[in-house]
């Protein structure tokens, strides 16, 4: 069956550098335009950005330029490289198709503080 798992969070600082997998299984992921999305405390889950099943990327005005998005179709990873990091990116992040129709994982919770 399909399955998203997301790993990689944690604590980090202030101007620091985390980078978060989904792994993938169950569908065709090299097929698949996949995104990034992310839920902070008490607010709705909000789309953090995408790439393209040929590898063409967007972000939200609010990550980019510091946020990098990547995939490995070989393995039906997907990745989330996230620089600059600043408190306002705390939440828990989530990974999905675009169009949002597979199951959610369990999500990876991103702490950003001093």
């Amino acid at each position: 069956q399909v399955q998203l798992v997301e790993s990689g969070g944690g604590l980090a600082q202030p101007g620091g550098s985390l980078r978060l997998s989904c792994a993938t299984s169950g569908f065709a992921f090299a097929s698949t335009s996949m995104g990034w999305y992310r839920q902070a405390p008490g607010k709705t889950r909000d789309w953090v950005g995408y790439i393209a099943d040929h590898g063409a990327t967007n972000y939200a005005g609010a990550v980019k330029g510091r946020f990098t998005i990547s995939r490995d179709n070989a393995n039906s990873t997907l990745y989330l490289q996230m620089n600059n990091l600043e408190p306002e990116d705390t939440a828990v992040y989530y990974c999905n198709r675009i169009t949002l129709s597979l199951p959610w994982g369990p999500g990876t919770r991103v702490t950003v503080s001093s």
